[in-house]
């Protein structure tokens, strides 16, 4: 820890606030949207199929407004998108707690989608300008306080929870608007590189579309999410499977944030000292894939029935914790080069639009990855083949490793191409 507040310390003060600001964020969304699908259809008794139509919703306005967002944020500057991000946050929380309609809260649901929509490009973009030539130590302490904030969150909620779910609601909205409150009076303005730009945002999107380094970059780093999402989804559903029981995920969620938060700063400086920023992605990326040969190599492998001892069950939980490890620990390494590389690859002028893009590329591959992987893991137990959907993704990674391996080698990651440059 003591790397990480001295790298934290290195770092001026706005960079700092953005630190805080998405620590804070984190917390305010983890206590609260865990337990929101619990509450919806306990608390106020709605239909299975209606609670997954709210939560879409949510997922729908965020993932199909990042690259407007970003593109705003070039444009109207950084800090406003933050500040108008956060203040949807707080509206769409508040109204989660408050209302019992569905119209309510779908409304609630929008609001909270489009929130992360606006702050979420603007903050990245942000943190890459300020961060000048320090974007990977940037990206790096980011992501150890955007962990934080993962672990730290679901454990208020269930505190406030316990109490009551509209307390929790309200206590995650009066957090929002206090850091929205400390923002406008600490966090200094930026503007964007389009700021009274005279062409439209069609062409900065055409202009994004158009650079290919950029567009095979954010392709080939699809596959990468899809395996990172499977902390949400394949993992948890395999710890219900070898112990029938909850403890397990929560440990899935302690490892990967603990891990994180140790490791972080530690593992980024060690991979740049070692490796350039393109041998560190694919390195990554390998690992990231070799993750899953655990749960592969011992998917048939259940403890019996009737097998009650602690140790039966540790045995069948640990490919997954190994799994869990060893993809916290990939993470770690790609994602600090992996930012780097997109505000590298898009230029200083519409960092925001670059983010935003990349960000939606990434949502879409993720919805499709997750209903391919549920298919596969239910398809495989049919056949008699559990490992199938583990195998799968492990392929997905090498896949993802090549891509990237091809585009560094042929210098398509390089800074300074010509495709990056936007006429005024």
């Amino acid at each position: 820890m003591k790397a990480t507040v001295a790298q934290v310390r290195s770092f001026n003060r706005p960079i700092r606030l953005l630190l805080i600001n998405q620590l804070t964020i984190n917390i305010g969304f983890y206590m609260l949207m865990p337990y929101l699908a619990l509450y919806l259809s306990s608390g106020l008794g709605m239909a299975v199929w209606l609670v997954g139509l709210i939560l879409g919703i949510r997922n729908l306005s965020q993932q199909g407004m990042f690259l407007l967002g970003g593109s705003l944020a070039d444009r109207i500057g950084y800090k406003p998108m933050i500040m108008a991000g956060l203040a949807l946050r707080s509206v769409g929380f508040a109204l989660f707690g408050l209302a019992e309609s569905v119209p309510w809260l779908i409304v609630a649901s929008v609001l909270t989608g489009l929130a992360g929509a606006l702050f979420n490009p603007a903050a990245r973009a942000y943190l890459a300008q300020e961060a000048g030539e320090r974007k990977v130590e940037a990206f790096a302490v980011f992501n150890v306080f955007y962990q934080t904030g993962i672990l730290v969150g679901p454990l208020v909620g269930l505190v406030l929870g316990g109490v009551a779910f509209r307390l929790l609601c309200l206590v995650a909205a009066a957090l929002f608007t206090v850091l929205a409150v400390v923002q406008v009076r600490a966090l200094p303005g930026r503007a964007g590189g389009r700021s009274g730009a005279p062409t439209g945002l069609l062409h900065d999107w055409r202009q994004v579309i158009g650079n290919r380094a950029f567009l095979l970059f954010s392709l080939a780093m699809i596959g990468s999410y899809v395996l990172n999402f499977q902390v949400y989804l394949g993992l948890p559903i395999e710890v219900r499977r070898v112990t029938g029981g909850e403890l397990g995920v929560t440990l899935l969620f302690m490892l990967s944030g603990g891990l994180a938060i140790v490791g972080q700063v530690r593992i980024t400086a060690w991979a740049k000292r070692r490796w350039t920023p393109g041998q560190a992605m694919v390195r990554g990326l390998w690992l990231m894939a070799a993750s899953f040969l655990p749960l592969a190599l011992t998917a048939s492998m259940v403890p019996s029935p009737d097998a009650v001892s602690w140790w039966a069950h540790a045995l069948a939980l640990a490919p997954v914790l190994v799994t869990s490890g060893l993809l916290s620990i990939a993470t770690m390494i790609v994602y600090p080069f992996e930012m780097a590389t997109v505000a590298a690859l898009g230029g200083e002028r519409m960092m925001g639009t670059y983010y935003g893009f990349y960000n939606t590329l990434s949502g879409i591959g993720i919805a499709a990855g997750n209903l391919l992987t549920g298919a596969v893991l239910d398809a495989g137990r049919a056949v008699g083949v559990p490992g199938l959907a583990w195998w799968g993704l492990l392929a997905t990674g090498a896949v993802c490793a090549t891509a990237v391996f091809a585009l560094d080698r042929s210098k398509r990651l390089t800074p300074g191409r010509k495709s990056q440059t936007l006429p005024t």
